[in-house]
């Protein structure tokens, strides 16, 4: 048996050995992928459930859908400079800079949107903004955790 491999055996079913696989140094655990894409399916699906079930006007929607969207990209591409320059693969100073525009825009078109929605009771105002940083933040974990898996295993 080689090293990569742990036989577990459950003591109510000794004939079944189980094979346990060890992970890679650096490799996020199941449990942190799973709750990270869990997060991010929870912030996403309840910003959209809310967009769809809002009185408010279709082009309001489509700003509040296109303000998701927009600040998911940013956040991952943002996340994704940083870890580039920290690791010494090179990133332009233009695209790290856009980076962080992007980011600062896509937050502050969400707290402006939500500042000046008078149909929009602040209970409702609330769930937005935390299902929006809720999948922002949930992104990049999630983007993150596939970048340390294939480095795992690249290294492996």
């Amino acid at each position: 048996m080689s090293n990569d491999q742990e036989v577990v055996v459950d003591k109510g079913k000794q004939s079944e050995p189980k094979i346990k696989e060890e992970r890679k140094p650096g490799e996020p655990t199941a449990a942190f992928k799973g709750a990270s894409w869990g997060a991010l399916l929870v912030g996403v699906a309840a910003y959209l459930i809310g967009l769809f079930n809002a009185t408010m006007e279709l082009n309001e929607k489509g700003y509040y859908f296109a303000v998701l969207v927009f600040g998911l990209y940013s956040a991952v591409s943002l996340q994704k400079a940083v870890r580039d320059k920290e690791e010494g693969v090179p990133v332009t100073g233009i695209y790290y800079g856009i980076s962080w525009f992007a980011l600062i825009v896509s937050i502050s078109l969400m707290v402006i949107g939500l500042y000046n929605a008078g149909s929009i009771i602040l209970s409702e105002k609330g769930f937005y903004a935390m299902s929006f940083v809720l999948s922002l933040f949930a992104a990049i974990t999630v983007q993150k955790n596939i970048r340390d898996a294939q480095r795992a295993k690249e290294q492996g």
